[in-house]
């Protein structure tokens, strides 16, 4: 039971770090001018403010905006690792490290997991 349980979270968070990160970078690739990529990168951070928030969930689908506000809360213990200027730093390295916890270690906790009956 404790392990099915570590697997279903382990999977979950891990598909919404990893859906978030793929909409961000398929985001990224289509903003073509550096006018649009200023904007991209002022609402797409981490650690937004309010009104980037605001922005953020105006810019994007209703889906996209839950699946993001997700990825925000798994991702936010690693926020301050960097402190890189480069958007792709900024948000690649809090979700690799996400994705290592919540798949790599969730998934070898649930293997040493005891079933309890």
């Amino acid at each position: 039971m404790i392990k099915r349980l570590l697997l279903l979270a382990s999977t979950l968070c891990t598909l919404i770090v990893v859906a978030s990160f793929a909409m961000f970078a398929a985001e990224e690739a289509r903003a073509g001018s550096n006018a649009q990529k200023d904007k991209v990168v002022a609402i797409d951070g981490t650690d937004l403010t309010p009104t980037q928030e605001k922005a953020r969930a105006k810019k994007h689908t209703k889906v996209r905006e839950t699946i993001d506000d997700a990825n925000d809360v798994l991702t936010s213990p690693f926020n301050g690792i960097t402190t890189s200027n480069n958007i792709w730093v900024e948000r690649g390295v809090p979700a690799l490290l996400a994705f290592l916890l919540y798949f790599v270690v969730l998934r070898l906790i649930a293997g040493y997991a005891v079933r309890l009956r």
